[in-house]
């Protein structure tokens, strides 16, 4: 059984998603992401040693998740083809982006990785990506271009190009499939 802290560290990370992929690292104060918890702010510094500790431990998270979805479509794939299996894992991928917060946090991630720290986490992420993606027999060419589709993924969602009805949008959008 978990110890309270535990339980505690776990709750404080899942809500450190959502609360920090809505306003990003710098707009976002540690007595959100408590009180979005139900802990208090000083109990959440404790946990984590400050906001930045808590904004890693959240991308770190992040990456996690991805990497254990990617990892499940990878076992149910019908095909192991490695272009036939990118595909499916890019329709996994996009079904778990369809919750806006772990897309959103990437990008604040990404925003702010000029900090050591966040930076670190970063490339831990895609460095664990890239790996994951190697032993699905993917080369570095069609990883280039799985990593290279799921940031216009990011953009076309963050920046609503679905919506836009102009010959540029749908250039960018022609082909991508997304979960509403």
């Amino acid at each position: 059984m978990r110890s309270t802290a535990e339980a505690r560290r776990a709750v404080l990370i899942d809500r450190a998603v959502a609360v920090f992929a809505r306003n990003g690292y710098h707009a976002t104060p540690v007595t959100a992401v408590a009180a979005a918890a139900g802990i208090s702010e000083a109990y959440a510094l404790r946990l984590f040693s400050g906001k930045l500790g808590l904004f890693v431990a959240a991308v770190e998270a992040c990456y996690a998740e991805i990497l254990l979805t990617l990892g499940m479509a990878a076992e149910e794939a019908p095909d192991r083809d490695p272009e036939k299996l990118l595909e499916h894992l890019g329709d996994a991928y996009a079904a778990l982006i369809a919750d806006k917060n772990l897309l959103l946090l990437q990008v604040h991630a990404q925003s702010v990785s000029d900090i050591p720290e966040v930076g670190a986490a970063v490339r831990s992420g895609y460095g664990r990506l890239v790996a994951f993606l190697r032993i699905q027999g993917a080369d570095d060419h069609q990883i280039q271009r799985f990593v290279a589709y799921g940031q216009l993924c990011h953009l076309i969602v963050t920046a609503g190009l679905d919506d836009v009805d102009e010959s540029w949008a749908r250039a960018l959008t022609s082909g991508m499939r997304h979960v509403p």
